[in-house]
C-alpha cells in the first residue's frame, strides 16, 4: 500500500522534519535506499558538492537551491545510517556542530574581544589546538585537490601568524620561483633536463602563485575554474564555426582557427 507523502511545510523545523520523514520512509521501503552505506554514498556526495560549486560559479540561484537540497538529503542519510548502527543520530550531529560553533566564537558567546576577521581566525585555530588537534594543518583533508589544498594550507598557517607582511614580498617569491623554474629549461645550456627537478620547481612556482592570489584576496580555485569555463565556451564556438565551413579542426591551420578564436573573444 503506497505511503501518503507529507505535505510541504512553512517553517524550517517543520520542513526539516518533513525531510527526515521522507528519508526514513525511503530507507525502510525503497530497495535502492535500503542498500546504501556511507561508502556507497561517499562518491555521490562528492559529485553533489561539485555540482553545487558549478551552480555558485554560474550564479544560478535556482540550481544552488536544488543542489543544497541534494546535499541536505545526503547529510540526513549519513545520520540515519549511523543511527541504525547505534553510533549517533541527527540530533547528536546538530547539537555537536552548535556546541563547536559556540565554543569557537568566544567573541560572540563569551568575553573575548576581537578587532577584525584575522583575530577571529587566529582564535579559531588556537581553540582547535586546545581541543586536541596536534597541528594547525591537521584539519586539511588529504584527498583535497592539490590546488585547493595549497590554498587551505596557506590560509591555515596564516591563522596563527605565519604569513608575509607585504604583498611585494609575496610577489618577489613568485619571481624567485619562476626564475628557478626557467633555469631548468635554459635553452643555452647543454645539460640534460631533470624532469623530477623541473616538476618540483613547477610545484614551488604554483604554490607561490596560489599564495600571492590568497594574499590579495583571490581564490585561485575559483579563478582557474572561471578560466576553464571561458576556454570551453570559446573552443565550443570555434568548433561550431569550423563546422559551418565544412571543415574539421584537423583540416584547419592555426591561423584559420585563430580567426574564429578572436571572434569568440569578442562575444
Amino acid at each position: 500500500m503506497p505511503h501518503t507523502p507529507p505535505p510541504p511545510q512553512d517553517t524550517p523545523p517543520k520542513a526539516f522534519d518533513r525531510l527526515l520523514t521522507v528519508l526514513h520512509t525511503l530507507r525502510s521501503e525503497c530497495p535502492w535506499d535500503k542498500k546504501q552505506t556511507m561508502e556507497t554514498l561517499r562518491h555521490l556526495s562528492i559529485e553533489e558538492m561539485y555540482e553545487l560549486g558549478d551552480a555558485i560559479l554560474d550564479n544560478d540561484l535556482g540550481e544552488v537551491k536544488k543542489e543544497l537540497g541534494d546535499l541536505m538529503m545526503h547529510l540526513v542519510f549519513y545520520a540515519r545510517i549511523a543511527e541504525e548502527q547505534g553510533a549517533f543520530d541527527v540530533v547528536d550531529v546538530l547539537n555537536g556542530v552548535c556546541e563547536k560553533l559556540i565554543s569557537r566564537h568566544p567573541h560572540i558567546y563569551g568575553d573575548v574581544a576581537v578587532d577584525n576577521e584575522d583575530d577571529v581566525k587566529r582564535n579559531w585555530e588556537q581553540l582547535k589546538l586546545k581541543e586536541g588537534n596536534k597541528s594547525v594543518l591537521a584539519g586539511v583533508p588529504r584527498s583535497l585537490p592539490a590546488l585547493v589544498k595549497a590554498y587551505r594550507i596557506q590560509d591555515k598557517v596564516r591563522g596563527v601568524g605565519f604569513d608575509w607582511e607585504e604583498k611585494q614580498q609575496v610577489w618577489q617569491k613568485v619571481e624567485e620561483e619562476l626564475e628557478e623554474f626557467k633555469q631548468e629549461f635554459d635553452v643555452t645550456s647543454n645539460k640534460t633536463l631533470d624532469t623530477e627537478k623541473a616538476e618540483a620547481e613547477f610545484g614551488d612556482l604554483l604554490f607561490s602563485l596560489v599564495n600571492y592570489a590568497r594574499f590579495v584576496g583571490i581564490n585561485p580555485e575559483n579563478a582557474l575554474e572561471r578560466t576553464n569555463k571561458k576556454f570551453i565556451k570559446r573552443f565550443n564556438y570555434l568548433e561550431a564555426r569550423a563546422k559551418e565551413t565544412g571543415k574539421s579542426l584537423k583540416e584547419m591551420t592555426l591561423a584559420e582557427m585563430d580567426v574564429f578564436w578572436e571572434e569568440a573573444k569578442g562575444l
